[in-house]
């Protein structure tokens, strides 16, 4: 059937359908949200086992190996990653993308339920979680009252503003940094408890037990039932030191002669601080599937109605990672629309007739808004590879009407009246219009299909591509040829004599074909100098981006305290707040780490802190690799820290990898060594790595001999212990009942009394038995952490250069001797951003190789031609010299832009090619031509066409290589740089080349064809 010719005679169905779809297309607009990412699905589930106090020595033993075991028989598990760090194990294990998550997490629960009882006694009841891709705070702040101190501030964001703004939909958690939490210490005496030979254990158990309100059953008293409430709960802490305590020697005493007690500050187990001010600061996460800018959006008035209502309080923005996202998003669509009008632009410079422009300028509303119906129904949002998408086919959308326009205004230009042209060209030029579209989705649909991580990011991006560029089709077919036949005027014939340009090219061809050899060998040497140029690019997984925003992370060894992690971090903000570009600097020391790290535990730690730096706007300030470059260089003159400088925009910062192996000793050993040669390689800036810190412990040798005879077990011993320095279990400690929370109750020694060996050796583990007597003190030194990698120990390496350029550095440290001869049951995993970037150059080559066949067979059955489809095929290899050239010319690297640029060269490439092939074969076989005069012919009438298309296409994608607009432009600008390029070249090229490969394909199909031609009787 034939659509063009059933539109122009019946208008009212084509008018009726788009403006069904612009309706749909609007309406689902309005309903995406807007995202950075898309949300994927990671089949990734974290165990933790808690067993507080233990070390991780003990912890590898008692949990770690047990749960690795049993996870490992799962089915579909891929790699497992264990951390083990005083009082927890944390097992991530990470499971194929086909595997359901939830199925995974009931899998892992299950298997879990069926060890428990060969782990410790003591571990709490194992966590069982899964990764969320929305876990980053998208939003900090700082507060500030000027009626509150610090404890009631910081009760005002765990109570009032975290209530407030969890109510609005899309949060999902509210988090405070910094501040302190109010409770109540019970600081024993330790000289008056040995003097009443009482143990703190027996201390906190009687305060537990009678400093509660309980239930006592049910009384039927006057032939009612009534509640029994044993209200045995004090109200303050005056009337807590007036408890009476039973004594071991007998009697009872108030508790206020054994101890000392405070209703104050706890712990500090953070602090924070903005440009070195302290500050009491708040974090806001997002839930998984919400729409991060209108979250932002009511949270910020959310805080600015709660500041309305009380002027005393000050909130103040500090940190947003939002922002960008929405730069990205009004960028996007602002090069959409710049992108569009200047393709309009080359349409009116080329044709000089305005109806003729409007009729091709309507093509891209009626083919982008359409495409918005169709993301909204496959549950896209609007995020940056949708809009990339979109970005990159706008030249395209317009391309299938300016062929269609072009041709039309070329019969007119015959004579004919507009009906009668836009009937007869349309029908002359749609096959060549249906072949181009459907190589084009098929060149960017399989990026929608690839596998891994990658896969799921792409999986927007692919279906986006093609969605919109079907519809373009649909116009191209529909509308485009029926505006033309009722909105275009007649022509007066005129015979146009070819130009100095458009007789010097076809001359060129003429020549070209009669040396058709040469051609080709020229065209081979183009090849082979284009490959050759790979050798000069950098490459990378993501380029080093120049968003405002930046951090320091800082680690310590594990046996400091918090106040030395802040005084490290504030000598680090003193260190680099005067590099030009810095802004502000938000510090947070004890936060506990990101779950998306694959070395998270989640637990806090006083020796780990990270200054979240805010950088000048890109136009203000050096570039931000110079930036952190300077703030590499600040650090190395503060000692007794481990930095890390740049937010991971590839999976990691460098290049990443891991050793593996069961032997620890060989294992650190290698580890050693590889530091040691890494460190001398020029090309390298920092070399880091995960291996632990060692951590000063104090051991406690039991004495079985003086523990049977006593009659003490190992566990009393812990309990005594663990309660005076640290105080008891959350679960067991008393609580003071408050009208809105409930305040611990803490019993401990005090702190100068838990910094005294000779006084924990003379606590009382029972009523006549002191810890010295049945166990002796020491110190010794062990792991902070120990980490494991597929059961196997492990330490994990990142290696950076000031470029940020990954290649070289990958191939300088796969070459250290230690590398080429590593010590047997010694192996090496890739990991970060080296990891994804295999996963990414092998999931694009099966990506462009599916594209190339589907192309192939695409071309097969709409020529029903075998042979002349490699014609067209031969204009890809013509369009990579260009995109070398353009990453070259631009200092852009071989990168994932760079990558989704070559995939659109192959669709763009091969446009041009059937353009011409498609009517030289019409030429041929309807028009009765020789070979020769149909390919001048097809030259001579689809050159204007084909370099219009280019630079339509070419100018749809200069706002991207300029980086227009306020957003971030290193992502969008190799991407460009790679097309634009290859559009010169594969244009230019094709144009000559093509014409010369149809003779040898035609040679070789009339020889086909005499050789399997049955012999005449």
């Amino acid at each position: 059937m034939n659509f063009s010719a059933y539109s122009i005679k019946n208008p009212l169905v084509a008018i009726l359908l788009f403006t069904l779809l612009m309706i749909g297309g609007i309406f689902g607009f309005n309903k995406m949200k807007v995202q950075q990412f898309p949300d994927v699905t990671f089949p990734v589930v974290i165990v933790t086992v808690p067993l507080p106090g233990a070390a991780p020595a003990q912890l590898e033993n008692d949990i770690g190996k047990k749960v690795e075991n049993k996870l490992a028989g799962i089915e579909g598990v891929k790699t497992m990653r264990t951390t083990l760090q005083t009082g927890a194990a944390t097992i991530t294990t990470e499971f194929e993308l086909e595997k359901d998550l939830q199925e995974a997490v009931d899998e892992v629960r299950s298997a879990i339920n069926e060890i428990k009882g060969d782990l410790p006694a003591a571990a709490n009841d194992p966590i069982i979680s899964k990764v969320n891709m929305a876990s980053e705070p998208i939003l900090t702040y700082t507060i500030s009252s000027s009626k509150m101190n610090e404890m009631e501030l910081s009760w005002f964001v765990n109570n009032d503003i975290d209530k407030r703004l969890s109510e609005i939909t899309g949060v999902g958690d509210v988090g405070r940094i910094g501040g302190v939490n109010r409770v109540i210490t019970v600081a024993a005496n330790p000289n008056r408890m040995n003097a009443l030979q009482m143990p703190i254990s027996q201390l906190s158990q009687q305060i537990s037990a009678t400093q509660q309100d309980t239930s006592g059953g049910t009384a039927k008293v006057g032939g009612y039932a009534q509640t029994i409430r044993i209200l045995g709960a004090v109200e303050n802490a005056r009337e807590l030191g007036d408890m009476q305590i039973s004594l071991p020697t007998g009697g009872a005493e108030p508790l206020s002669n054994l101890a000392t007690i405070t209703d104050g500050e706890a712990e500090r187990a953070s602090t924070a601080e903005l440009n070195g001010n302290p500050v009491v600061a708040f974090t806001v996460t997002r839930t998984r599937l919400a729409d991060g800018v209108k979250v932002a959006h009511a949270v910020q008035a959310s805080l600015d109605e709660l500041q309305k209502e009380d002027p005393s309080l000050t909130i103040t923005e500090v940190f947003n990672t939002v922002k960008p996202i929405e730069e990205d998003y009004k960028t996007s669509m602002n090069m959409l629309i710049e992108g569009g009008a200047l393709a309009v632009i080359v349409v009116f410079l080329f044709l000089r007739n305005w109806r003729a422009t409007i009729v091709s300028a309507v093509a891209l509303p009626l083919s982008v808004i359409p495409a918005f119906l169709g993301m909204w129904y496959l549950d896209f949002s609007l995020n940056m590879l949708s809009l990339l998408a979109l970005s990159l086919v706008i030249g395209v959308l317009v391309d299938d009407a300016i062929v269609e326009v072009e041709n039309i205004v070329r019969h007119l230009q015959m004579g004919k009246t507009p009906y009668q042209a836009a009937m007869e060209a349309a029908d002359e030029i749609g096959l060549a219009v249906i072949a181009t579209t459907f190589t084009l989705i098929a060149v960017f649909l399989p990026t929608a299909f690839m596998s891994g991580i990658i896969g799921q990011f792409f999986k927007q991006f692919g279906w986006t591509a093609a969605i919109a560029i079907f519809m373009s089709l649909l116009v191209a077919r529909l509308i485009t040829p029926m505006m033309a036949a009722y909105f275009m005027k007649p022509i007066p014939p005129k015979k146009e004599k070819d130009g100095f340009i458009m007789s010097t090219y076809l001359n060129f061809v003429k020549k070209a074909i009669k040396h058709r050899w040469l051609t080709v060998f020229a065209m081979v040497l183009f090849f082979a100098w284009s490959v050759s140029l790979v050798k000069h690019l950098p490459s990378t997984f993501i380029p080093a981006d120049e968003m405002n925003q930046s951090r320091v992370a800082i680690e310590l060894t594990p046996d400091v305290r918090l106040e030395d992690t802040a005084r490290i971090t504030s000598m680090t903000y003193e260190a680099i707040k005067d590099i030009e570009g810095i802004e502000s600097v938000m510090s947070a020391v004890g936060q506990a780490q990101s779950q998306m790290n694959e070395d998270s535990t989640g637990i806090s730690s006083v020796n780990t802190a990270s200054l979240d730096i805010v950088l000048a706007p890109r136009d203000e300030r050096p570039s931000k690799a110079v930036i952190e470059g300077q703030i590499i260089e600040a650090l190395k003159d503060i000692p007794a820290a481990r930095f890390s400088v740049g937010i991971a925009t590839g999976g990691g910062i460098g290049y990443e990898f891991q050793l593996s192996g069961d032997n620890p000793a060989l294992l650190e050993k290698t580890a050693q060594m590889l530091m040691t040669q890494a460190r001398q390689l020029d090309i390298v800036s920092t070399v880091s790595n995960n291996k632990s810190l060692p951590k000063a412990e104090l051991i406690i040798n039991p004495n079985r001999l003086a523990m049977a005879d006593k009659g003490v077990t190992t566990r009393q011993i812990a309990n005594t212990l663990r309660i005076a320095t640290a105080g008891d279990f959350e679960q067991s400690l008393s609580k003071l009942n408050l009208d809105s929370r409930q305040i611990n109750i803490v019993v401990r020694l005090p702190d100068e009394a838990r910094a005294n060996v000779s006084q924990l050796a003379d606590l009382y583990v029972t009523n006549n038995v002191r810890v010295g007597d049945v166990a002796d003190l020491s110190f010794k030194s062990g792991p902070s952490q120990i980490r494991r990698f597929n059961r196997e120990r492990s330490i994990k390496f990142s290696i950076s250069s000031v470029s940020g350029d990954i290649g070289p550095i990958k191939t300088a440290v796969q070459s250290l001797p230690i590398m080429q001869n590593l010590p047997d049951g010694i192996s090496v995993n890739e990991t970060g951003e080296a990891e994804n970037q295999a996963e990414l150059l092998s999931g694009f080559a099966m990506a462009m190789g599916i594209g190339i066949f589907c192309i192939f067979g695409v071309l097969i059955l709409l020529f029903h031609k075998v042979l002349q489809p490699f014609t067209i095929l031969m204009a890809l290899p013509l369009s990579i010299g260009g995109a070398f050239i353009g990453l070259l010319v631009t200092g852009s690297s071989l990168s994932l832009p760079s990558m989704i640029g070559f995939i659109m060269l192959m669709g763009i490439a091969t446009k041009n090619s059937i353009l011409l092939v498609d009517y030289a074969i019409i030429a041929q076989n309807e028009y009765g031509k020789n070979r020769f005069d149909a390919l001048i012919d097809a030259c001579h009438k689809r050159a204007r066409p084909i370099v219009m298309t280019t630079i339509a296409m070419g100018a749809g994608m200069m706002p991207l290589l300029l980086g227009l607009g306020g957003a971030d432009p290193t992502f969008r600008q190799p991407m460009a740089a790679a097309v634009i390029g290859g559009l010169v070249t594969s244009t230019a090229l094709s144009l000559i080349v093509i014409p010369v490969i149809y003779t040898f394909m035609d040679d070789l199909s009339a020889f086909v064809v005499k050789m399997f031609k049955p012999a005449s009787r």
